[in-house]
């Protein structure tokens, strides 16, 4: 090659990128395409999926959707203006979140957390801890010993009244916890079928089910506004709840958050707060019963780090086994475990062609138990999360909060309220499996067990 063979090849332009088509996944049924698959063994379609490629077409009815399947390329997704909140996941629960943070984008989604920030500083979550203490001792003192718990159920409970009383402060809130618990619970088991089988005109036929869900949901939308309602008439402007930090928000122009913005943004925080949470709760409590060396050492830990005293939330820092069990149960059985995002316009990802306007789908649940990524990947080893192991996970196979500007805002609450709640229980109660417990998996918007009932003995 001459000088000037090579001068010109430098500064010639480069050649554009050569896109691939993403491999079409086959199988599927008639008009349903693989929606039927997501209906019939959603969580061994999607765990498969990535033996198919790294980026996937499927069939969702009429619609083509493309599954992301490699922890880097949902990375860098998540990370990109390219893509959206949207998709049939979104836009399924947009019926009950509305556009609040969970649902909105680029300014306005900046705008609403922004606003909300201040109620998840780090110092407010040590006062919500104390909520977290009250009500965790209040769960382990409900039972009684020989008797059989339906931890899902006083899990959900729990979790309800901990996120309700810290984040919404109204007098009349212990009542309307127990409400709002009854109202979700039937929510959730509509959302699921609305998303992978979107059929409007299905979901408006008067059936008993279809009736059900729309009474509890609007209970629901009716018992925040209740809440925001109380907040105003009878608060004093001094406190510190998320509730009182959306009330007082005002953005760079001075501008408050709308009603239907507070609102929308109470029913995404609770149902977050509540749902996931509870689902954690009663995974982690069922993978201690079938691992009680690991249960062993949590209640020596407790022991040895409180000496008999409630735990608090400066020991949370101490109680490292505990936080890795907590850790270990998020990731083999997450309970949020499905996302989707939308395309804006025609783009790639990992060299391959998306369309503007392209629904993508991926699963955490999928990613955080791939043997690719994990060493005995469906091992409960709450250890893999020790520093010098942990280390060698590779980037964003594991993420139960999500990352980038839609990581979860209320991640270190949940934390301390999950690390609080198991490291309250069980030194108490030795919980046991009965003869109707069910441990299967229900999949529904969230995963969770499908009749978790636990004899309790006090220790």
């Amino acid at each position: 090659m001459t000088v000037e063979s090579a001068a010109s090849a430098i500064s010639a332009p480069a050649a554009p990128e050569r896109l691939r088509i993403p491999p079409v996944v086959r199988g599927g049924a008639p008009l349903l395409g693989h929606a039927w698959n997501l209906v019939r063994d959603p969580l061994g379609f999607l765990a498969a999926l990535r033996d198919h490629g790294d980026l996937v077409r499927i069939r969702l009815g009429p619609k083509t959707a493309y599954a992301v399947c490699d922890p880097q390329l949902v990375g860098a997704m998540l990370k990109s203006t390219d893509y959206i909140v949207g998709g049939p996941l979104w836009d399924t629960l947009e019926v009950l979140l509305g556009k609040g943070v969970a649902t909105s984008n680029g300014p306005l989604h900046r705008r609403q957390r922004r606003m909300m920030q201040p109620a998840f500083r780090p110092e407010r979550i040590a006062d919500y801890a104390r909520v977290m203490e009250e009500e965790a001792q209040a769960t382990a003192a409900r039972w009684d010993h020989g008797s059989t718990v339906d931890v899902s159920a006083e899990m959900f409970r729990t979790a309800v009244r901990i996120v309700s009383r810290s984040l919404l402060e109204v007098e009349s809130i212990g009542e309307k916890a127990d409400r709002i618990s009854d109202s979700l619970h039937t929510v959730f088991e509509g959302l699921y079928r609305r998303m992978v089988l979107s059929v409007g005109p299905l979901y408006r036929v008067p059936t008993p089910a279809n009736r059900r869900f729309e009474r509890a949901l609007a209970d629901l939308h009716a018992l925040v506004d209740e809440i925001i309602a109380e907040r105003r008439a009878h608060g004093n402007g001094q406190e510190q709840d998320l509730l009182a930090v959306l009330l007082r928000a005002r953005d760079e122009s001075g501008q408050p958050l709308t009603d239907q913005e507070i609102h929308d943004h109470v029913v995404s925080l609770v149902v977050a707060g509540a749902e996931n949470v509870a689902s954690t709760l009663a995974w982690a409590f069922h993978l201690l019963t079938e691992h009680p060396d690991q249960e062993r050492r949590l209640v020596e830990e407790v022991n040895s780090v409180t000496r008999g005293r409630p735990v608090a939330f400066a020991d949370l820092m101490e109680l490292r086994h505990t936080r890795n069990v907590v850790t270990e149960a998020m990731r083999i059985r997450p309970a949020a475990w499905i996302f989707t995002r939308r395309s804006v316009a025609e783009t790639s990802l990992g060299g391959y062609r998306i369309p503007a306007d392209a629904d993508i789908v991926y699963s955490v649940y999928a990613m955080q138990r791939d043997p690719r990524s994990f060493d005995r990947h469906l091992e409960f080893d709450p250890d893999r999360w020790n520093p010098e192991r942990a280390a060698s996970v590779p980037e964003f196979a594991m993420m139960p909060f999500s990352v980038g500007n839609r990581k979860c805002p209320g991640d270190h609450f949940s934390l301390a309220e999950l690390t609080i709640i198991l490291a309250t229980v069980l030194p108490k109660w030795r919980l046991s499996p009965v003869e109707r417990t069910d441990t299967g998996t229900k999949v529904g918007i969230t995963l969770h067990p499908k009749k978790l009932v636990l004899r309790a003995e006090r220790r």
